[in-house]
């Protein structure tokens, strides 16, 4: 069993910053790409930010306002938030890709934070 928890998220004005945290906890080997989608009232899920074996990937909406980093030691994966705009207003899902076997990888998705930009 592996359990994703984010959290960070929170109300913010426009201009401001935001830190989200995904820690992944339970039965693995290990946590292999961490990723961030966002979700916004009537749109679909996208991705926001992640981080793979074969690089990061940061979606051109966000690309020099956010970052995504993670601690290996921590099993956590970090989302910077700055100079968020109101069109950044949703709920943030963090999915972690574990290594729970041999040649043997699930997704888990952590419970969402809600993030508002609104002044």
């Amino acid at each position: 069993q592996v359990q994703v928890v984010a959290s960070g998220g929170g109300l913010v004005q426009p201009g401001g910053s935001l830190r989200l945290s995904c820690a992944a906890s339970g039965r693995f080997i290990s946590i292999d790409d961490m990723g961030w989608y966002r979700q916004a009232p009537g749109k679909q899920r996208e991705l926001v930010a992640a981080i793979t074996s074969s690089g990061n990937t940061i979606a051109d909406s966000v690309k020099g306002r956010f970052t995504i980093s993670r601690d290996k030691s921590k099993n956590t994966a970090y989302l910077q938030m700055n100079s968020l705009k109101p069109e950044d207003t949703g709920v943030y899902y963090c999915k972690h890709t574990a290594i729970i076997g041999l040649f043997r990888r699930e997704d888990y998705w952590g419970q969402g934070t809600q993030v508002t930009v609104s002044s």
